[in-house]
């Protein structure tokens, strides 16, 4: 049975990062540019994500030749759901004052 998903800084982060382009395919440099997570945090969080049915993942063949293929994720309906929650819950636990 898979963990339940956390909601740690790392995981908001990631979740947010899709949900601005949910359906669109990324790829973990990507992400990674863009969350600051190192490939130690990103990579076990893409995983994870992927087993808990919030990312469905695939192999993307090389845009040139010559260079691998990229496992590339997005989010799933289950997983925007989730990310869309998370900024929700972030924006009303924000202090009165830190809006203005």
């Amino acid at each position: 049975m898979p963990r339940k998903p956390n909601s740690s800084r790392q995981t908001r982060a990631l979740l947010a990062a899709f949900s601005e382009r949910s359906q669109t395919w990324r790829h973990g440099y990507d992400l990674s540019k863009e969350t600051g997570l190192r490939s130690g945090t990103l990579y076990p969080l893409l995983m994870r994500l992927s087993e808990q049915g919030l990312l469905e993942s695939r192999w993307q063949d090389a845009e040139r030749p010559g260079l691998p293929p990229r496992h590339v994720y997005r989010l799933t309906a289950p997983g925007l759901a989730l990310a869309r929650e998370q900024a929700l819950a972030a924006i009303t636990a924000e202090p009165a004052g830190a809006l203005a």
